[in-house]
């Protein structure tokens, strides 16, 4: 009995994300900031795309929030599940708005997750 409690409180800890049209639990804006070697910047930009096919604050927005902030180049990315925006701060002479864009993209399947609006500010 006690097995089955654990494999079905387990079952419940990995299915994080929730069904369309629930509110989210968490924050629906978490920034990410990565330690990163004080490189000097050649080109700081700041871009904001929209991002459609998220379902979970805690699942996709933060799995595409790391993914952006682990990008060489990337000072900072915040990822608003409810606005489905993405903020991000780069360095234009190592990232380009189209290759964050793709890196969206192709988080998971490749086929989740579709960037419009995307613009350097």
């Amino acid at each position: 009995m006690r097995k089955l409690l654990f494999v079905a409180m387990a079952s419940i800890a990995i299915v994080s994300c929730k069904k369309e049209g629930e509110t989210a639990q968490a924050s629906p804006e978490v920034a990410t900031q990565v330690k990163k070697e004080n490189k000097p910047v050649a080109d700081t930009k700041k871009a904001t795309m929209k991002i459609e096919g998220m379902t979970c604050a805690m699942g996709c927005a933060k799995t595409i929030e790391n993914k952006l902030a682990g990008l060489d180049g990337v000072q900072k990315a915040t990822v608003d599940f409810d606005a489905e925006t993405a903020s991000i701060e780069y360095d234009g002479a190592v990232q380009s708005i189209e290759s964050l864009s793709k890196t969206i993209e192709g988080v998971a399947d490749g086929k989740t997750y579709k960037v419009s609006d995307a613009k350097n500010m």
